[in-house]
């Protein structure tokens, strides 16, 4: 084989520090629109982006050149010190250290976007808390 083929598309979770509720909905869009520039930026294509004020849901196709750790890094950063120069929250925003990053297969991939496009109404009754905890059995991930 003379070249390499790669699909891998991603399902990354973050919080805010201490799961402050900062993402509130005047600057919610805004956010997302920059992390969105930020994921084409490391060349890879968004599907969605969506969460709620302490945390943020994102299904990217990861660019094989990157590594996830990468690609979040530049997304996390970069937006934490555009929401800071732009003054859209009252206090100092950051980023809680660490995500979540799950592989999506091509044939769940509508599944997961569905879910994503719905938090809002997943977490009326759902906690962060307890949607965390059970990606991570879900998939046996291990920190």
């Amino acid at each position: 084989m003379s070249h390499s083929l790669h699909k891998i598309w991603i399902h990354a979770i973050w919080a805010t520090k201490e799961r402050q509720p900062w993402i509130i909905s005047s600057v919610e869009k805004s956010m997302y629109d920059y992390m969105y520039k930020q994921f084409v930026e490391c060349g890879c294509p968004v599907r969605i982006i969506n969460g709620m004020p302490d945390h943020v849901h994102c299904l990217f196709l990861l660019n094989p050149q990157k590594s996830i750790a990468e690609v979040i890094k530049q997304v996390k950063g970069s937006t934490a010190h555009w929401v800071n120069k732009s003054d859209l929250t009252l206090d100092k925003f950051s980023w809680q250290t660490g995500y979540a990053a799950y592989s999506v297969s091509e044939s769940q991939l509508e599944k997961v976007y569905l879910y994503l496009r719905n938090q809002k109404a997943h977490h009326q009754k759902l906690s962060f808390e307890k949607e965390y905890d059970d990606f991570g059995k879900l998939y046996q991930a291990n920190g």
